[in-house]
């Protein structure tokens, strides 16, 4: 069996002394695109702030290729191979689409890599343009080609078609898939789209008031049984 490159043991993350997420556990694997899917305030963006350090684990650990991250500061995380892309894609309005993409290059980079433009190539289209004046879904995929650009091992994406056409949903699907298996990539995506998270994921998990309740591969799931889970 392959082993976990990113895993989630046991997580609890809390506002205050209220708990928000209890215990919790989580895993990806090499190559893998695993949704997290639950209805709106069920969690999901707090288990993925607290998964790259914006939020700070009351209890459990966050393991990545086998390192213990759970004391570590995002920037500590990025450099180790995680990614970020937030709820609402967070670019840098006034900056280019070019700069928005160097922003997120290691010191060491020397330009912006040509694989971001080719999964993306409006990118490449609008480098010049300010992020502002992207549309919502232009904006997205510029936000994800940002992240692509630190090199992640994992890349983490919080609703990423919140906003956004059908059309466009549709594109991002494909390409995450090919960053996936040309990139050897692990994706963890949080969504509430049904249909995309079942275009997108290898793995799906279902979660209702802070926790999992159920795990399966998409292989074994009909979006009808999936649709139940989600109306729990």
């Amino acid at each position: 069996m392959t082993e976990s490159v990113f895993e989630a043991d046991s997580i609890r993350v809390c506002y205050g002394e209220s708990e928000v997420v209890g215990k919790l556990s989580l895993d990806a694997k090499q190559n893998e695109i695993v949704a997290l899917m639950g209805l709106n305030g069920m969690g999901k963006t707090t288990v993925m702030k607290a998964l790259i350090g914006l939020l700070p684990l009351r209890a459990g650990r966050l393991l990545l290729g086998g390192k213990d991250l759970t004391r570590a500061a995002p920037f500590e995380r990025v450099a180790n191979g995680l990614a970020y892309v937030p709820q609402g894609r967070m670019v840098f309005p006034t900056l280019t689409v070019e700069e928005n993409i160097v922003s997120g290059l290691p010191a060491s980079a020397r330009g912006v890599p040509a694989e971001i433009y080719e999964f993306f190539p409006v990118l490449k289209e609008m480098r010049k343009r300010r992020a502002g004046n992207l549309s919502g879904g232009q904006q997205q995929q510029l936000a994800i080609g940002r992240a692509l650009a630190s090199n992640p091992r994992v890349l983490l994406l919080d609703e990423p078609t919140e906003g956004i056409q059908p059309s466009i949903i549709k594109e991002i699907a494909v390409q995450l898939k090919r960053i996936r298996d040309e990139k050897g990539l692990t994706i963890l995506v949080s969504e509430q789209v049904l249909s995309f998270a079942l275009a997108v994921a290898d793995r799906v998990a279902v979660m209702v008031r802070g926790a999992l309740v159920h795990q399966s591969p998409r292989a074994d799931l009909e979006e009808a049984s999936l649709g139940k889970l989600l109306a729990i």
